[in-house]
């Protein structure tokens, strides 16, 4: 028997004004986005904003449904309008923001287990990591270097 062990470094910030203007600005694209989320359901809006290789900026929100929770996540929203606006070329970063209408939004949140699947093959397929700033509308802030960190031992087309 072996036993192995699987760990990750990442940065945090105490707030949004510790970070870089860039990633700021970034983070703030994110915050301002949560805005248009649709979601009457939870009550739970979520921002992603996109800075991809050739400069380009691109957003998404969350998108709920009657049938909830079959909704659409920002962030695969985002992977969506990123490869067929701009197919192939990479992203670089990706900050997601979050703004909780029933509870406090003083954290970074996590992407949930589909959104992680799809960064991490967005990666893999563009080979290319995803840096991503993960924080509130205030309080602390994440920064991973790259997306295929938050799944270990992740299912992918190589198994297929």
């Amino acid at each position: 028997m072996k036993e192995k062990e699987y760990q990750f470094s990442y940065e945090v910030y105490d707030s949004i004004h510790e970070l870089n203007p860039g990633d700021a600005s970034l983070l703030k694209e994110a915050q301002k986005i949560t805005e248009q989320a649709y979601a009457p359901y939870s009550q739970f809006r979520v921002g992603a904003v996109a800075k991809l290789a050739n400069g380009k900026h691109l957003s998404g929100t969350n998108q709920e449904n009657a049938s909830f929770p079959a909704g659409l996540c920002a962030e695969r929203v985002l992977l969506s309008a990123c490869s067929s606006l701009y197919p192939g070329i990479p992203i670089e970063t990706i900050a997601i923001s979050y703004q909780n209408n029933q509870n406090q939004s003083d954290h970074p949140v996590s992407p949930c287990g589909i959104c992680r699947q799809s960064l991490q093959e967005y990666e893999q397929r563009l080979k290319h990591p995803i840096r991503l700033i993960l924080g509130g509308m205030e309080g602390e802030v994440y920064i991973i270097p790259k997306a295929s960190l938050l799944l270990p031992l992740a299912f992918s087309s190589e198994e297929l």
